[in-house]
């Protein structure tokens, strides 16, 4: 089994697949900003507007802040400029402290301090001109699998989901697995119904009872809300796909993440350990803030099932797409970039098409553009802190 590909080395002695440099707003206010500059710059530059406000409950402004940290550290970056417009709660330049101190190279531009939005244009070419000559220095050089963390996604399913494409790519991280690296399945709201199953994988009582807890706490986020999860149909594409239960789409879901031990599980945009086997992220289930999470988390390659050809992307880390329809695969190829179809022709066993997944991954680790990158997918949001979460940091 192939093991090998060849990435950039950072300072922290993690490997990136990408070199781009991240333009990260610390606010919706500079997103528009962060874009333009991102825009002008090339290819090489890749923005992260995002929907969050300048003032934030303590909470969720720590949230964002470990969000924005997090990318701004990931491996596929190589250097990042961090822009507030200036009346943000949040501390650009303990932003771009925090994310320097993993080495990477780092900015900072105030929209309100240079003089408005055409002179942060201006001062913001100027600085994305240096940040690229200072990620230019990155040479790619040998890595091994072990040192991949590769996240894995599953959105606009349907019935050749759980039984193709989720099985196939829960090989694959078999696969990574015993090759020492780490697999990170997330959307917390699609274990329940199946969250016994993974209960029972757990390496050890106190990872059970995390897992069990989050679980617990996104049932009781919804219940405020006046939305009973275990008795809701899944969503009406997930319908219309073949989907009938809550159940029946969560146990196709965490197909997904193999067989092995769930080895831990972090919190949303934690980051996630290097050659830490099967880990879970707690995040919710809308598939572009759930991606981000991981990688916001560290995972340097994103592996995405889809039965409906849902095209999501990610600005910092590659997404692989599987489908397990033939169907999709066939419309909508150039989006695709794994035929898991196979499965349900019955031209490949399960084993083989995640032999296929596996292989795909270390391609892309490799330099492969995925169809998401080539058309520039690059969707990007921040998950939102409920109610209830920060009730429970008040202590109410």
């Amino acid at each position: 089994m192939r093991r090998e590909f060849t990435g950039y080395r950072r300072e922290s002695g993690r490997i990136g697949v990408r070199n781009h440099v991240a333009v990260l707003p610390t606010s919706v206010a500079s997103s528009c900003v962060a874009r333009g500059v991102a825009a002008e710059a090339g290819a090489w530059a890749r923005a992260t507007p995002h929907q969050m406000g300048a003032s934030q409950p303590d909470a969720a402004r720590e949230q964002t802040e470990r969000v924005l940290v997090g990318v701004g550290r990931n491996p596929n970056v190589g250097a990042a400029l961090v822009v507030e417009f200036g009346t943000e709660d949040i501390d650009v330049d303990d932003i771009a402290d925090r994310i320097a101190r993993g080495g990477t190279p780092v900015e900072t531009l105030s929209v309100r301090e240079v003089g408005g939005t055409a002179a942060a244009f201006q001062r913001g070419r100027t600085a994305l001109d240096s940040l690229n000559e200072a990620a230019a220095d990155a040479r790619r050089e040998s890595a091994d699998a072990s040192e991949l963390v590769v996240g894995v996604e599953c959105g606009g399913s349907d019935a050749t989901s759980g039984i193709a494409a989720n099985p196939a790519v829960g090989d694959a991280c078999d696969r990574l697995v015993a090759a020492d690296g780490t697999a990170s399945f997330s959307e917390t709201p699609e274990f329940i119904g199946a969250e016994h199953v993974l209960a029972e994988r757990c390496a050890d009582e106190e990872t059970r009872r995390r897992l069990l807890d989050r679980v617990e706490r996104r049932e009781a986020t919804a219940d405020l809300m006046g939305v009973d999860l275990r008795g809701a149909q899944p969503s009406p594409g997930n319908q219309e796909g073949g989907l009938t239960t809550i159940e029946e789409k969560s146990l196709g879901a965490i197909s997904k993440g193999g067989t092995t031990p769930v080895r831990g599980i972090v919190d949303y945009a934690e980051r996630l350990p290097v050659g830490g086997g099967l880990v879970l992220m707690d995040t919710p289930g809308y598939d572009v803030e759930s991606v981000v999470g991981k990688v916001a988390g560290g995972a340097q390659v994103i592996v995405f099932t889809t039965g409906r050809g849902s095209t999501t992307g990610n600005p910092v880390a590659p997404v692989v797409k599987v489908t397990g329809n033939p169907r999709t695969w066939e419309r909508m190829r150039a989006n695709m970039d794994v035929n898991a179809g196979a499965v349900v022709e019955g031209d490949a066993t399960i084993a083989e098409a995640g032999e296929r997944v596996f292989d795909e991954v270390l391609a892309v680790a490799d330099g492969k553009r995925t169809g998401a990158e080539t058309r520039r997918m690059e969707e990007f949001a921040i998950t939102e802190v409920h109610p209830r979460e920060l009730a429970e940091v008040r202590g109410a």
